[in-house]
């Protein structure tokens, strides 16, 4: 895989479809200042992108996260982490694909469970196809998510109007933190691609560069879409404030180029995440965290059709029984936020001490902090814990009584 196919990935896994409905949430719970909660948590993912980057660089496998745990803290870490990152796919994976249909319902009028589905099987059919396939679809679609949010943003800032920013800050400090909490669903992904660290033709480099150059994408467009929402709409904008920043720009042609966006964002985060974790599944099969039935294809430049079929097995009745959508993005963001910062406390552990070793403590400290807003939904991680532990001991279990 090239730096250019991986970059791709990761903005996908970045670049979610949360940029449909964030900015209205954080202006919301902040007012005008919202745009700091969003440079802030900018700031905050450097040091945990990086973190990644260079474990992955160091330790490649496809393991990513849960490897990188192991080697730092043992098997059953390795285990449980991986577990928290294997379980939320197919919660995430779905949640993602009914955003995307909701906006294809609003904009065309069609079935929104039924784009959900489509959205779905293309991004497995995708993978099955390979990760190379994968890549270069994925760099088609960001080339064409990131010209239209772009148009977006260019199109209507001859609408700004400075006087939309006062009263700046509303709500204070604590409406800045409130929208930051909210915002946390923006900036996960950075631990996907530590999942295809072995994956990339470069290994030394390849991730560590693709990372640098999605920060900066992602820089970019968060803090233009951030920004110029709140000089266009006001803080008390519309629930959907891309179309409408759209619509200043280009008229009626907004709402078909809007639901086409909605696909392109969901595509983008659903096929990385399904590439990651069906890797990850085979890894942890090797483990002996999942039967060892599903280690085949696990290997760098294969397909693990197993892993992946698993996961497909695993996203039909979150498909099917579909529930409330903001309960499953945040036990989502649940899991993830454990998997992020058991990474980059793994990290303080194995990278050597200097440069990257204390970007590692800065970026533990941070993700530690940001358990916080999870809450309740702090319950999934815990459950999924337990799971890694009853299947490690059935394993272990079992392979004792073989080998006697």
């Amino acid at each position: 895989m090239t730096t250019g196919q991986g970059m791709a990935l990761l903005v996908g896994a970045v670049l979610g479809p949360g940029m449909l409905v964030l900015p209205h949430l954080a202006a919301a719970a902040a007012g005008p200042a919202s745009v700091l909660a969003w440079a802030g948590l900018l700031v905050l993912s450097v040091p945990v992108a990086l973190t990644f980057a260079a474990l992955g660089a160091r330790y490649p496998d496809g393991g990513g996260v849960a490897s990188f745990v192991g080697l730092a803290f043992g098997r059953r870490a390795s285990a449980v982490a991986g577990w928290w990152f294997f379980g939320a796919v197919p919660i995430g994976t779905v949640a993602g694909a009914l955003v995307g249909g909701q906006y294809v319902e609003a904009c065309f009028g069609e079935d929104g469970t039924l784009a959900a589905w489509l959205i779905m099987i293309a991004a497995f059919a995708a993978n099955a196809a390979g990760l190379r396939t994968s890549g270069r679809l994925q760099i088609v679609f960001v080339v064409l998510l990131v010209a239209l949010l772009t148009a977006a943003v260019v199109s209507a800032a001859p609408h700004a109007d400075p006087a939309t920013f006062t009263p700046f800050a509303p709500y204070g400090f604590a409406g800045v933190a409130g929208a930051a909490g909210v915002l946390m669903f923006a900036f996960v992904g950075w631990e996907a691609a530590s999942h295809l660290s072995a994956e990339f033709a470069d290994r030394t480099n390849g991730l560590i560069r693709a990372t640098v150059v999605t920060l900066a994408v992602i820089a970019v467009l968060y803090l233009g879409v951030s920004v110029s929402s709140v000089a266009v709409l006001g803080a008390d904008m519309t629930e959907v404030p891309l179309t409408a920043m759209l619509e200043l720009g280009i008229g009626a042609a907004a709402r078909p180029v809007t639901g086409v966006v909605a696909v392109l964002l969901t595509f983008g985060a659903v096929n990385t995440y399904i590439a990651g974790a069906a890797r990850l599944g085979a890894a942890l099969a090797r483990e002996g965290a999942l039967p060892g039935w599903f280690a085949k294809g696990g290997e760098p430049g294969r397909t693990p059709y197993r892993s992946l079929g698993l996961l497909a097995v695993l996203c039909l009745p979150v498909l099917m029984w579909a529930v409330d959508l903001d309960l499953l993005m945040r036990a989502t963001s649940a899991c993830l936020a454990a998997v992020t910062a058991a990474g980059v406390v793994a990290a303080v552990r194995m990278l050597p001490a200097g440069r990257h070793r204390n970007t590692a403590v800065v970026g533990a400290m941070m993700s530690l902090a940001a358990l916080a807003f999870c809450g309740v939904y702090l319950v999934l991680p815990a459950v999924l814990a337990v799971v890694a532990a009853v299947v490690l001991s059935i394993g272990a279990r079992r392979a004792y009584k073989e080998g006697r």
